[in-house]
């Protein structure tokens, strides 16, 4: 439900009315809008006295909200979220790009890689310190000693860093180094950490499911911002079909879909995706051409001998080229870099 104030209603009519929903034990959450500000309501607790809150000061009208997800949802919010993290905004006419390794693997490494995707036009820096692997033996990543190196390159770089948070109680730990925290792909259905960072101050990119219906993403999102975080970084990185050509199926569909839907801002991560470094390249200038907010792309210095999913890593000469070819799309598009 949406309590949807008149254009001169100020702030004290604004408290006045969530006082009033959060007297009925249901949550209020200002949205302001570029012409009003709207109130949502969730919570399910008791029944909203509709009658009780259309006779408060300011209030315009009430509108129903029929989707299941309704923080996220258009309906609550019809202008895009723009985030704005440091000097970087994500959203809005602005293409951004996440650049840099599937795993720190060692000082070398990873400072050499946020050198060469800095110099290439990269704004954010991944990598994964805690790596949730498919199988027990692989990698699992470096862990603090991981996020010391990122945020080391951080500071030498300026580029931000994402990196992945795996379960509630890894969040803290992360949250002391990372600038925006990354729920991977198996991790999307975990609710418990997923209402633990929609507690947090830093923004949260989440990846959709292995076999996740758009419904369900954009639910899992809900369950952050129904915890007080609105800073919520969409990602699309393929899903499991019947197809074995690649190691999932890019779903660029759902790029246009999920912006109509939501007004948060979606990425794409090609290399996920596909799984090989001579597809990402066509998948991430396609992704642009969808309507993606950026993309997400791995990039090392030496593939060959990565610890973890040097196949689909481009080297950094093979992404500099790539940044030039999604320029030109991007300014076809209406949009920069």
């Amino acid at each position: 439900m949406l309590v949807v104030m008149r254009k001169d209603a100020n702030q004290k009519e604004i408290e006045i009315v969530c006082k009033e929903i959060k007297e009925m034990g249901l949550a209020a959450h200002p949205i302001p809008g570029a012409q009003r500000t709207a109130i949502g309501i969730t919570g399910n607790k008791n029944m909203v006295r509709e009658d009780k809150i259309m006779l408060l000061p300011g209030v315009k009208e009430i509108i129903h909200v029929t989707q299941p997800y309704k923080l996220v949802g258009r309906e609550f919010k019809p202008d895009d979220t723009v985030i704005e993290t440091s000097n970087v905004k994500i959203g809005g006419k602005k293409i951004v790009i996440i650049a840099g390794p599937c795993a720190v693997e060692s000082r070398e490494q990873i400072i050499e890689t946020a050198f060469a995707v800095k110099e290439a036009g990269a704004h954010i820096l991944r990598g994964g310190a805690f790596k949730p692997r498919t199988s027990p033996y692989d990698f699992q990543g470096m862990g603090e000693e991981g996020l010391e190196l990122l945020a080391e390159a951080r500071e030498k770089t300026g580029l931000l860093i994402v990196t992945e948070t795996i379960d509630p109680d890894n969040v803290e730990i992360v949250e002391k180094y990372a600038d925006i925290l990354q729920i991977g792909a198996r991790n999307m259905h975990s609710f418990s950490l997923l209402r633990r960072v929609g507690r947090s101050k830093r923004p949260v990119l989440l990846k959709r499911g292995l076999a996740a219906t758009i419904k369900e993403f954009l639910m899992a999102a809900e369950y952050i911002m129904s915890e007080g975080n609105p800073n919520i970084i969409l990602c699309e990185r393929g899903v499991r079909t019947f197809g074995d050509h690649t190691r999932f199926t890019l779903d660029l569909s759902a790029i246009p879909v999920i912006k109509e839907l939501t007004h948060l801002p979606i990425i794409a991560d090609p290399s996920h995706a596909t799984g090989k470094w001579q597809n990402v390249t066509s998948m991430a200038r396609a992704s642009i051409a969808a309507g993606a907010d950026g993309v997400m792309i791995e990039v090392h210095p030496h593939p060959e001998f990565a610890l973890s999913d040097g196949s689909q890593s481009l080297t950094p000469e093979n992404f500099n080229k790539l940044i030039k070819e999604m320029k030109i799309i991007t300014e076809a598009i209406g949009k920069e870099m």
